[in-house]
């Protein structure tokens, strides 16, 4: 293989992620050359709608799998809480890298906290997640929807448009704005999206030339965890249209997987914990989505079909 070739949106994230990969791909396979396509998905022209009304995290996948099946790339790489729950059978996971912070970023100009905000403070995020679990802390709070990369969105609160917003850490930090972020919004008390802060590297199936080479990428313990909060949401039949979260961290005797169903609009949130083997994660996540359902989560899960 001469050139490979990695398909990535065109936002300065994707493309810190997609470097990232590339550096690591040279680092591993000298002689290696990588170079980068990018591109712009239909998630990324659409920014005057929330995504649960246009279609899903899933359309930020879409144009890089064309260019996969078209050969005018080898892989592509995505934050992987953008990842359908099931890819397409023409596409496999090649590689899971080592998970970054899954936690999400409070970030206000004036407050250092989510408590301190004022009366009916608006905070911007594109999150049903988030909403649901904003709502349920501060009800007096006026979620509103916030689209567009993290610069434009930080550039948003800077120009007033809203008093604070919520944004994942793992983004924050790649691109050096760490210093941006006031209060960690962390686990378990506060559930991150699924897989946040894990980078995803999606193959054509059965290419084992670019399989073997991006599979020595990949971090068995960020694998097996967010692969517990997948089967999760597959389980339930999460998608961005339905406030799922989860997260999985790896204890002295296995796995621990924490998971939430919200309701964005009156704030209601079910919650189920449970504890597995790191031998069989999808089952840990199956077992917590069936907790959720005894609890209540059908209900508002059917909300939000």
């Amino acid at each position: 293989m001469k050139v490979l070739r990695i398909a990535t949106r065109q936002s300065a994230l994707a493309l810190w992620q997609a470097g990232h990969v590339a550096a690591r791909l040279r680092a591993l396979h000298a002689g290696l050359a990588v170079e980068l396509v990018p591109m712009t998905t239909r998630g990324d022209s659409i920014l005057d709608r929330p995504l649960a009304e246009i279609g899903g995290k899933g359309l930020f996948l879409k144009e890089l799998e064309v260019a996969m099946l078209e050969r005018r790339a080898d892989l592509a790489v995505h934050s992987f809480k953008d990842v359908p729950m099931q890819l397409e059978p023409e596409f496999v996971m090649g590689a899971v890298l080592e998970r970054a912070d899954a936690a999400d970023a409070f970030i206000a100009n004036r407050w250092s906290r989510l408590d301190e905000l004022p009366h009916g403070a608006r905070v911007g995020t594109s999150s049903l997640r988030r909403q649901a679990q904003l709502r349920a802390l501060r009800p007096d709070l006026v979620p509103l929807d916030l689209r567009g990369n993290v610069n434009t969105r930080l550039a948003k609160l800077d120009a007033g448009d809203y008093d604070a917003i919520v944004l994942a850490c793992a983004g924050i930090e790649r691109l050096g704005l760490g210093a941006r972020i006031r209060t960690r919004l962390a686990p378990p008390d506060w559930l991150p999206a699924v897989a946040q802060g894990a980078i995803a590297v999606e193959c054509r199936t059965g290419d084992a030339a670019v399989l073997a080479l991006v599979g020595a990428l990949d971090d068995a313990e960020t694998h097996r965890a967010v692969a517990a909060e997948r089967a999760m949401n597959l389980a339930l039949h999460g998608s961005c249209t339905v406030p799922v979260a989860g997260w999985c961290s790896g204890t002295e005797d296995g796995l621990a997987l924490w998971g939430l169903v919200g309701d964005a609009d009156t704030g209601r949130l079910v919650r189920a914990e449970a504890r597995g083997s790191p031998d069989d994660p999808e089952a840990l996540g199956r077992a917590v989505a069936a907790r959720l359902r005894e609890g209540g989560a059908d209900a508002i899960l059917a909300r939000h079909r």
